[in-house]
Parts: structure tokens; sequence; C-alpha cells
């Protein structure tokens, strides 16, 4: 009984409560806390007592996580391309692959070696160098895996992480200044204070009836070590559809032997710093094969040797000059590129489609002015190449080709995407850039998105504008030896483009104009240099620039326009589009203020209106609203 009167008391209190003493204010204080409660509280509460029986994420996904960390800005920035395997939905699904013109790679366990063919690495050779740690007692299948490929310095990183308590850090690149040596590293970690017998996926040969394997002891640091040498043959096209004979080309593959189970230690890392080096001879006749094995099985030999002298396998010092003089050739043939603002809208170009696709290219070309064994002459005649780009670009800017921007999910695509870009550059005028190998490739791509050309004495860029509702940026083109142009291209406020030129550096002087050449040639200096974007009929080139203020001058008259007009800003919706990823984006910043007070003042009179008709007493709400 005693408990029935507390409860009924506690009612009629809490009731005499609502229908007297709580204010506008108490109450919507105490609106306002159940308010903060159900955002911020209630979703972690609820997510607290729904998911109490599901199973917690397993150690292999944070392991996973910690080892993709560091890479997650340059992700977001285009500068690197995180893919798990299989790739997750989000992820721009690249294969991940190293190259350097002579040989190339895709990093998957049962990946197969690839030699020059044509105009690419479209060779491929059934020898198989990717070492891998395999699965333990959960199996293959309960591991986690992941590739990430550092375009700036031309590695790629794998990761794998296993459910029995040890986890494998794999970085794979192929070496720029020595191109016959592929470097694998493996760091593997074991968590557990027990020791770890792990399973090697070790280098072999599939469908190579050619191939002969014989042994020879080399020279490893204070050691000497085992290493096998394969040798075969692999069939080529014929050079000519005239000849019936068929052509060859003798491989030859030095790896080191390893055991197949490796011991873990206690709590602590196993690393292995692997070599492999890939030889073979230009195209010839099958008759020829004896004599020429002998002596590519021996360049294979001395490029080993040469391989191990400078990494030092035993010094730290050593082998990481060896691996920055890699790293120091990729970051050199970045320095000229290119930057695009991303855009929301769906199916278009971005960052990272522009990345991988450069980098896939780059790859399969050879960096000869970096090499160790280029001559003095060699390196002369790339220079001489490098400052003669007549007529290159001669067609239409790149970025709307969609055949060049397919996706590279697999080696068979990336292939069929160099190749197109090759073709595509040599017969667009850019043969001379092509001699001179990577370096002159991303010149000539970087020239192609814009539609840049070099012709009789200047540098034109020939891009129409309604294309230009987009920020571009070209970075360090190169305008012969002593001379690199940046040009930038900006959307403003009013949905206008204007360009901006500035010089890197530059061993005289050089001058711009626009569009028709109407106006006085302006001097460039390393202070960006405005001009806008204009329009004439007929359709000419949006930007000129030379050294020869004459050339220019005399420009005008031979420039034949009927009209020129400042090209007219780009529709609201099209920007809207790629800034927001729809028409609706980017409206002014009062109307969402205004949207956002009339959702607070309707939602303030609405509870006005609550409180009053539940709140009040029932003596004034009745004395309101009956009739006399």
């Amino acid at each position: 009984m005693n408990a029935k009167f507390d409860t009924s008391e506690f009612t009629r209190r809490l009731k005499r409560t609502f229908d007297g003493n709580l204010s506008y204010r108490k109450m919507f204080l105490l609106l306002f806390v159940v308010a903060v409660f159900l955002l911020y509280i209630g979703p972690s509460f609820l997510r607290w007592l729904f998911s109490g029986s599901e199973p917690a994420k397993d150690h292999t996904f944070r392991c996973m996580d910690d080892r993709l960390t560091p890479f997650y800005l340059q992700n977001l920035e285009h500068n690197v391309n995180i893919r798990h395997q299989p790739a997750y939905e989000h992820e721009h699904d690249a294969v991940p692959y190293v190259g350097n013109g002579w040989f190339g790679v895709e990093i998957q366990a049962d990946a197969h070696l690839n030699v020059f063919r044509g105009r690419a690495l479209l060779q491929p050779v059934a020898f198989h160098p990717i070492v891998s740690v395999g699965g333990g007692g959960g199996g293959v299948e309960s591991a986690r895996e992941a590739t990430v490929v550092e375009y700036l310095s031309g590695i790629v990183h794998r990761f794998q992480c296993f459910p029995e308590g040890y986890f494998v850090a794999y970085q794979y690149y192929a070496h720029r200044t020595m191109p016959a040596v592929l470097v694998q590293e493996l760091q593997i970690t074991n968590t557990k204070n027990q020791l770890v017998d792990v399973e090697l996926v070790l280098p072999r040969i599939t469908d190579w009836p050619t191939a002969v394997t014989k042994s020879v002891k080399l020279q490893h640091g204070s050691s000497i070590l085992e290493y096998q040498v394969i040798t075969g043959l692999v069939d080529v096209a014929a050079p000519s559809s005239s000849s019936d004979e068929k052509r060859i080309r003798v491989v030859s593959i030095v790896a080191r032997k390893l055991p197949r189970v490796l011991t873990l230690k206690k709590r602590g890392m196993t690393k292995l710093e692997l070599l492999t080096t890939i030889n073979y001879s230009e195209p010839i006749g099958r008759d020829k094969y004896s004599s020429y094995k002998e002596q590519t099985e021996q360049g294979a030999i001395d490029a080993m040797n040469k391989a191990l002298q400078a990494a030092e396998h035993g010094e730290h010092n050593a082998y990481y000059a060896f691996k920055r003089d890699h790293v120091r050739v990729w970051n050199s043939l970045w320095e000229t590129g290119f930057h695009i603002s991303t855009s929301m809208a769906e199916n278009v170009l971005n960052g990272n489609d522009i990345n991988a696709t450069m980098y896939a290219v780059i790859s399969q070309s050879r960096a000869f002015e970096f090499e160790e064994s280029s001559t003095a002459q060699r390196k002369a005649d790339i220079a001489r190449a490098l400052t003669y780009a007549e007529g290159c670009y001669d067609s239409y800017h790149t970025l709307q080709a969609e055949n060049l921007w397919k996706k590279m999910s697999s080696l068979e695509e990336l292939n069929g995407v160099v190749g197109s870009w090759m073709l595509t550059l040599e017969k667009q005028g850019c043969h001379n850039l092509l001699k001179a190998g990577a370096s002159g490739i991303v010149q000539a791509m970087v020239l192609s998105f814009g539609g840049f050309r070099f012709s009789n004495q200047h540098l034109e860029l020939n891009i129409h504008p309604k294309y230009l509702h987009r920020d571009y940026d070209f970075r360090r083109l190169n305008y012969g030896n002593m001379t690199h142009v940046n040009v930038s291209i900006v959307v403003r406020d009013d949905n206008k483009a204007v360009l901006s030129v500035a010089l890197d550096r530059s061993d005289r002087n050089y001058y711009a104009c626009d569009a028709g050449c109407l106006d006085t040639p302006v001097q460039l200096s390393q202070v960006k240099t405005l001009f806008p974007v204009k329009l004439t009929e007929p359709l000419t080139s949006i930007l000129y620039i030379t050294s020869d203020k004459r050339h220019m001058e005399d420009l005008r008259h031979a420039i034949h326009v009927k009209e020129v007009v400042e090209a007219p800003a780009h529709e609201h919706h099209l920007i809207a589009l790629h800034r927001h990823g729809h028409s609706l984006g980017g409206l002014p910043t009062l109307f969402w203020v205004s949207i956002c007070v009339i959702i607070v003042v309707f939602h303030v009179f609405l509870c006005k209106l609550i409180v009053k008709e539940y709140c009040e007493p029932p003596d004034k709400m009745r004395y309101r609203y009956s009739k006399p």
C-alpha cells in the first residue's frame, strides 16, 4: 500500500509541475537536452545495445590498417594508390606494377616477367620472380593483403597480415640506374613469443620448355651464396611481313636460391634483400641461339656481380645509396607534371586516373640519361632530342580521348593502355621526344594534356575555351635546355577561366600573347603573368610563347582572325556539377543561411504551440476556447 501511495504521490507532483510551474525556458532546456542525447549519445547507445552479439574486428584488420596509415594522406593527394586484395569498391582499381623499360612485372604472387617487344614491355617470359610468404595454419584465405604504389619513387609496397600472429612488408622496384636489376625486400615481423616456421613461394619456371638451369656461386657481402642461372629463348614477331623466318630472343635470368621454409625469430623481424637480374638479346634468327646463349648468360651474371657490389648487402649505408639512386631518378622524371582540380561528377577524369596512367607509361620506358651504362655520346643525343620537340603535340588535347584512359585492373589492360599511348604520341609528332626515353615521354604526355604544340619558333596552347571549366596546372614544360615554363588555368568566381604564365628558370627573355596576338607581347618572368582566355573566329590557339619578340610581333599579321572576344563564362550548373557532384550546388551563402533561419524559426514556433497546448492550466484553456 505504501509503495502504491508513493507512486501515486510522485505522479500527482509530476503532473502539477507540468501543469503550472514549467516555464517556456525550462521546456526549451529540457527539449535541448533530449535532442543532444538523441543526436550524440543515442547512436552509440543503440550500437552498444544491439551489437553485443557481433564479433569484433579481427586483429588482421587492425594490423593492415596500421600498415596503410602512413599512406592515407598521400592517397588523398593521388601520389600513391592503395589497393586491397580483392579491391574495395571505393578504391582506384589499377594493377600494381614495376618496370624500367628493360623489364616489367606485375606485383602479385604468380606474376610472370615481361620484356620489350614492339613499343612497350609486351613480351611475356614464363619465369615468375616474385618471392612471397605463404599461409600458416589458418591458410592464405584468412590472411589480408594490400598493395601501395608510390608513383613518385617507383616503389610498390605490399603487405600481408596473417591470423597466426605475423605480418610481412614487401618492397619491389625495377632499378633505374641499373636496369637489369629487380629488387625485392621482405621484412617479416613475428609478434608472438615463440619460433614460427613460414613457407616461402619461391621463383619458378612454368611452361618454358627451352629453359636450362645451372648453379653459380657469387660473392654476397662477406659470404658466398648460391644462385641459379636460367637461360632460354622466347619467340618474337618477325621484323617484316616479307620474312618467313621466326625471330627469337635469348633470355637469361640470375636469381638467388632460397630455402622453402624460413624460421622467424621470437618477437622480432626477419629481413631478406633479394636481387634478380634479367638480360636478353636483340631479336635474332633461331639458328644463332647457341652463339648468343653464353654471352647473354654472362651479361646477366656480370649485372648481378655489379649490383651486389653496389648494394654491399652487409653495409647499410651502401644499400641505402643503392636505393636512393633509384628514387632520385623517379623524382627527377616527375619534375615535369600536371595537376587537375578534382571533379565530383560521375565518370570523369581525375588525378588518380592521370597519375596511374602516367606511372604505367613511364614504367615501360627507359631513362637512358640516368643509366650507368649510357655513354657521354648517348646522353648528348638524348639532350638534343629533348630540346627538339618541333611538331609535338600535333593534335587535340588527350584529356578527351577515352581510349587513352581505360581501366587498368589487369596486366593485359595496362599493356593495352601503354601501347595506345606510345602509338598516339609517335604518330602525333612526338617521335623525337620518344627517342629520349622516359624524360621525353613525360614531356610529350603533359604537352598532349593541354594540346600544347611546338611550332616554328614558338609554343602554343591549342585548346578550346569550352573545355576550361576545371583548374589545370602544367608544371615545368621544357623549352630548350635551360628554360622551364609553368602554365596555370584557373576558373574564377565569375565562372570565367584565366591564364597565368611564369618561368621556372630561363636563359633568355621570353614573351607571350593571348589569342590572335593583337596585343603587345608581354615579357615573362618568375612572377605569374595573367592573360584572359579569348575566343576567336576562326578558332586559333589561346596562348603563344616564344623567345623571339620580333617573331611574336609578326604573328599578329600571320594569324588571320575576323573577331576576337573574351571567352564567355561557363554555365553555373556545369561548374556546380564538377565542384559539388550535382547541378544545384554552389548556390550563394545567403541562400543557405536563409533556409537555415526559416527551418529554425518554424521549429521554434512549432515547439511554442506544443508547449501552450499541453502545459497551460486546464481552466485557462477552457476559459479561452469556451463559448460565453
